[in-house]
């Protein structure tokens, strides 16, 4: 055994993979330290990716070489683009995975990734020289040394499971928590605080009675999350089911409140708002009788189900009883129930955009222990951590990506710079810039930066020059070709649009919002030709085709948006600028100034209680 390492992953989970990935492709000598090689990336609540806006983060970890959207792709039971009835900057891809082949995917891609090892043990302290990190000591007291840590425990960190008035200590069901680190760096200035989230039951589907329920099947074409589509094998599609809870439902989850440890105190970390749990449901929307719950299929061939939107901590006995008081589930049994969890979590105003820690030299923190929430979220800080910190070890210049270039910007520029007083989760209307964020054009916007940096392959460099190649083709055809009353009137009658009198370019008609352009050039001379050349990926060419069309304009104008507010991340504020004697700004702005120490104007603008004189303040004191 070496034990001598370029970079050290504590933790296998989303992030942890992504960030061990990451560096060990990039040609740094990796080791990934994990409590359970069987639960890598573990889908410990729901077994889906993606959603508003966490597909989009996908797409992009996707399009700069990570693995979350092949493995994805290879575990998919249902696949669904969301919100298709709106703009495409809403439009997200979502799909429900089989849990074990999701972990045994990675699994397999890990083990087959040159220059990175694994081990199986808890880390427990870190190995520090001089505020900066050179390793880390295990459980059976193993040192490992190395040039940089990233540290990616998710809720594993003194967690506490509850369920009723019962407690134990641990990670996650059937797995034990990671004790020793937080009292570390707590003693070394960090912030520690509290986080609680929740999981719902899981079901056995031999009890529901689905013919009392909504189906809810995926999309009938074949879509991927990766733009390296895969050939081989699909699992089965499987569908999930919509039901809905009940005044008898929530008067028997109110009979359970006293034994509640979310209102009887006995949960101190704050929990998620967009995620609530079932009794928080019911506290809080009072005025409504029923709320909606999907149930979801775990995988292709078991019969267990997750129940999305019934996480509950309640007794045992309190959930089973409402749960049979929904329809379909009269007679349900279950596997086991539903759980809160409180971890440790540091507040990520503590790190650079780099995710390393200010306070300690090459220690990074990725994922849930940044108060984050959800798989997607994770993966994409445990990608740019495990990037980093290689950059950094060999010198180079840090790899940052812009709000305007990417959601993973945005999820980070949040979190470095606001800090969260809650579970963090990323949603389209927290970028600026939607409609340059497309899921569509991910692989445009960072395959190429991916690519110098060592993450993407040169494939798929050639994937996306061919993407654009035949995007160009599609826009030239229709702004070269026209069409006639004759020959384009019976079409638009059908999509009830207007009908034309003289020969148009059928660029115009492409732009009509009721057109589709697969539709279109199958009513063309020459359209169908066109539409062969490359029909394994033509459905997802021609849409990234027909929005440049459509929203041109708009595209145009959030550019030239993005590009003005670009020019304040340009201006530099000095490391050793003292905020607390600048006394025309504002008591709060020089606190959190001092506390956060921006970088620039441009995030200087963003933290919350630094006013636009105060920008002005500091600007004047900057000469500009």
């Amino acid at each position: 055994m070496d034990f001598q390492y370029d970079i050290i992953v504590v933790g296998g989970g989303h992030a942890g993979c992504e960030a061990a990935h990451a560096a060990a492709i990039m040609g740094a000598k990796t080791l990934l330290v994990t409590m359970d090689m069987t639960k890598l990336a573990q889908m410990s609540c729901n077994p889906a990716m993606g959603g508003i806006a966490k597909g989009q983060i996908i797409r992009e970890i996707d399009a700069m070489g990570g693995m979350s959207g092949i493995v994805t792709d290879r575990s998919t039971i249902q696949f669904r683009m969301l919100n298709k009835s709106k703009g495409p900057a809403m439009w997200s891809p979502r799909a429900q995975c089989d849990r074990q082949k999701f972990t045994s995917e990675w699994r397999k891609i890990l083990e087959r990734t040159d220059n990175l090892s694994i081990w199986q043990e808890q880390a427990t302290l870190l190995l520090i020289d001089e505020m900066k990190v050179i390793g880390i000591e295990t459980a059976f007291g193993t040192r490992f040394l190395s040039s940089a840590v990233i540290l990616t425990n998710g809720t594993f960190l003194n967690g506490l499971m509850h369920i009723g008035f019962s407690k134990i200590k641990g990670g996650r069901s059937g797995d034990q928590s990671s004790t020793g680190l937080s009292e570390q760096l707590k003693e070394l200035g960090f912030s520690v605080e509290r986080m609680k989230t929740g999981t719902s039951a899981r079901i056995d589907g031999r009890s529901i009675d689905f013919s009392e329920m909504t189906e809810q099947k995926g999309d009938d074409e074949r879509r991927s999350f990766s733009y390296l589509i895969e050939d081989g094998r699909l699992l089965e599609k499987r569908s999930c089911y919509i039901t809905h809870t009940n005044e008898e439902v929530h008067e028997e989850i109110r009979k359970g409140f006293e034994f509640s440890p979310l209102f009887t105190g006995r949960i101190k970390g704050r929990g998620p708002r967009y995620c609530p749990s079932i009794e928080d449901k019911v506290v809080t929307f009072k005025e409504r009788d029923s709320h909606q719950l999907f149930i979801e299929p775990e995988g292709e061939d078991t019969v267990e189900y997750y129940i999305n939107g019934f996480s509950s901590s309640l007794p045992l006995e309190v959930q089973l009883k409402a749960l049979r008081k929904v329809k379909g589930l009269e007679k349900v049994e279950m596997f086991r129930p539903g759980y809160a969890i409180e971890y440790d979590f540091f507040q990520p105003t503590q790190l650079t955009h780099t995710l390393e820690a200010k306070a300690i030299c090459n220690l990074y923190f990725a994922g849930q222990i940044n108060g984050t929430t959800g798989y997607e979220e994770a993966a994409a800080q445990g990608m740019m951590a495990g990037i980093n910190s290689v950059l950094k070890m060999r010198k180079n210049e840090a790899f940052i990506l812009g709000r305007e270039e990417s959601y993973i910007g945005v999820l980070i520029d949040d979190l470095v710079t606001k800090g969260v007083d809650e579970p963090y989760r990323m949603f389209t209307s927290r970028a600026e810039y939607r409609i340059l964020l497309r899921q569509d054009n991910a692989d445009e916007r960072l395959t190429r930066m991916a690519f110098e940096i060592g993450t993407a392959k040169r494939e798929r460099v050639s994937h996306l020059e061919e993407k654009e190649v035949m995007i160009k083709e599609i826009i030239d055809f229709l702004n070269e070709n026209s069409v006639s009353p004759e020959e384009i009137n019976g079409f638009l009658e059908k999509l009830k649009t207007n009908k034309i009198t003289q020969k148009v370019k059928a660029i115009t008609i492409a732009s009509r919002p009721q057109v589709e352009i697969g539709a279109l050039l199958n009513v063309m001379k020459g359209g169908n030709k066109l539409k062969a050349v490359n029909s394994k990926r033509f459905k997802e060419i021609s849409e990234s085709a027909e929005i440049k069309i459509k929203y041109e304009g708009y595209i145009q104008r959030e550019k030239i948006v993005a590009d003005k507010i670009k020019r304040l991340e340009s201006l530099k504020i000095p490391g050793d600028i003292k905020f607390e004697e600048l006394v025309s700004i504002s008591t709060e702005g020089r606190q959190k100034l001092k506390r956060i120490k921006p970088e620039n104007i441009g995030q200087a603008g963003r933290i919350s209680g630094v006013s636009p004189s105060d920008i002005n303040i500091l600007l004047m004191y900057l000469g500009r």
